[in-house]
């Protein structure tokens, strides 16, 4: 499984722009009230999810070859590591819960009234996970950038 690490850097830009363009339609669609915003937004959501899965299964692989590449980007890794999953299980559990809203809303008509509260709550939480993207593509970065994670000259040296 070790050629799923070559696409990590490929598929990971895709759920951070799946995710905050879902953040900036969900308060879009809550501020104006407009129905076409937040249905928008939850597409972008089950895509940005999908994705962050699929970012982070290629990661698993990517960290197994390169752990032992030094120190300093094993600290990294482990950091980098944990905001990733604490993104990919933030909007997981945003993903259900607007699932579960999405549901009451259409097929039973109700919670219409806190209906705005509700989606400024979903706000207020993505907003959150937006930090963790943050964090996540900063200590990504560093990896790269300080240390060669993944360049060429790393995983020549890895094959000698």
């Amino acid at each position: 499984m070790e050629f799923l690490a070559a696409f990590h850097p490929k598929l990971v830009h895709f759920p951070i722009a799946l995710l905050l363009t879902y953040t900036l339609l969900e308060a879009v669609g809550a501020i104006l009230k407009k129905d076409f915003f937040s249905k928008a937004a939850y597409i972008l959501l089950i895509l940005g999810v999908l994705g962050a899965v699929a970012a982070a299964q290629t990661g698993e692989q990517a960290e197994l070859l390169f752990e032992n590449w030094t120190k300093a980007s094993g600290d990294l890794l482990e950091s980098h590591e944990k905001y990733a999953n604490l993104t990919v299980w933030l909007f997981s559990v945003l993903l259900v819960i607007r699932t579960a809203f999405t549901i009451l809303v259409q097929l039973k008509k109700k919670y219409t009234v806190n209906q705005t509260v509700l989606k400024y709550i979903f706000v207020l939480i993505a907003i959150i996970g937006c930090y963790f993207i943050y964090e996540t593509g900063e200590y990504g970065g560093k990896m790269v950038y300080e240390h060669g994670v993944g360049t060429k000259p790393m995983m020549e040296s890895i094959e000698e």
